[in-house]
């Protein structure tokens, strides 16, 4: 009786998830972003976030929750309810996050589900039009005759433009001081501003600056070129062989949240790619679409998080 009891349960359970996938999404859907307003991934993210509301017909707000290298943003999401309601707009900066923080409160790989990722694109190496150097290797002997006396604005400490800096200093042998903000909006502020010298910004964020003349490109911190700065050369290309930091954005669900919803999830975000309002969004920002299986990207996942970590202990940098 008792087995037959269990075998009932877990049929009322799938019946029940069932049912919910089918009406799902009845209400708004809540995206956190773990940056501020106005930065890289607040792009991407409101832009999918458009096209998905509309393919739905259900509201989507943006909640942005910024600070703490995105573990604070991604804390509340793997605390939510496993409903598919709060989803996590997620970066690479989730893979960093582990190696930086001693007592994170939530568990990457067993507290949040990997749904899919949806955008890639570079960091630009961008300098003060006040900064001596019009090159990679000009910046390199500017640090070394100067060391700690420039400064290179982050998103917040794990953020990808602070692995890009952490990667440069290590690997051109300088000492260039960081800058931790709570989000992009801030670093590009006081960038033009000329209260920083450096920025590894997403190129969401900086390509217009730069087109406009404002601020000056020094390189591409992935292998290849960037389409949209196509004269721009990569940062391995100026001397640092090997030298590659990339920048990825995607959506996360609460752990246990029920395969069905998931699918669903991924399915409407994949389509929301297609759509102009979308594509049009991407191409204006030198940005890449991605569309994984969420199998895909828990490899990626697992793969990045041994990556930085043994990066951290080459560099002997140690949790906080």
């Amino acid at each position: 009786m008792r087995s037959l009891a269990g075998t009932l349960c877990a049929l009322c359970f799938m019946v029940a998830v069932v049912a919910s996938a089918q009406t799902y999404p009845n209400k708004p859907v809540t995206f956190v972003i773990p940056y501020s307003a106005g930065g890289g991934l607040d792009y991407v993210a409101r832009a999918v976030g458009q096209s998905m509301s509309q393919i739905w017909g259900q509201p989507i707000v943006y909640l942005n929750r910024a600070g703490a290298g995105t573990t604070i943003g991604a804390s509340s999401v793997a605390h939510a309810a496993p409903d598919g309601y709060t989803l996590l707009f997620g970066s690479a900066a989730l893979t960093i996050s582990p190696s930086l923080y001693k007592d994170l409160n939530y568990d990457l790989l067993k507290d949040l589900a990997p749904i899919t990722q949806l955008a890639e694109q570079p960091n630009i190496l961008v300098v003060h039009p006040s900064v001596p150097a019009i090159s990679v290797p000009e910046l390199i002997a500017l640090a070394k005759a100067n060391p700690g006396k420039l400064k290179a604005a982050s998103a917040g400490v794990g953020s990808s433009n602070h692995l890009a800096l952490m990667l440069f200093n290590s690997m051109a042998g300088v000492d260039i001081k960081h800058i931790p903000y709570k989000g992009g909006a801030q670093t590009t502020t006081d960038l033009l501003g000329g209260h920083v010298d450096i920025g590894f910004d997403p190129i969401t964020t900086i390509l217009p600056i730069i087109q406009a003349g404002k601020l000056r490109a020094l390189g591409v911190t992935t292998a290849s070129r960037s389409n949209a700065l196509p004269d721009v050369p990569t940062i391995a290309e100026m001397g640092l062989r090997g030298y590659e930091v990339g920048s990825w954005s995607g959506l996360l669900a609460p752990a246990r949240t029920p395969r069905p919803i998931i699918d669903k999830i991924r399915a409407v975000a994949v389509e929301s790619l297609t759509t102009p309002s979308a594509k049009q969004a991407y191409a204006s920002a030198g940005i890449n679409a991605v569309n994984n299986t969420p199998e895909e990207f828990s490899k990626i996942l697992h793969g990045e998080l041994v990556k930085w970590s043994k990066l951290f202990q080459e560099i002997g940098l140690k949790p906080e």
